[in-house]
């Protein structure tokens, strides 16, 4: 059961969706002059930073059931 529940939350913090999701808001606010240049450029590199994370933890899990 604890396995389940552990599995199921790295899922979900491991899940690149909402980290893109948010990438596209961060966009569509800077676009509309709602986010600054700067806020913006902070912003998008945490989550590219968080994209990186996310697509190496994904790699590594691949590689561990090989």
């Amino acid at each position: 059961m604890v396995d389940k529940v552990r599995q199921a939350a790295e899922d979900e913090y491991y899940d690149p969706a909402p980290v893109q999701e948010e990438l596209v808001r961060l966009e569509r606010a800077r676009g509309e002059g709602q986010v600054a240049e700067e806020e913006f450029a902070r912003r998008e590199e945490e989550l590219l930073h968080r994209l990186e994370e996310i697509s190496a933890y994904r790699l590594q899990q691949r590689e561990a059931q090989s």
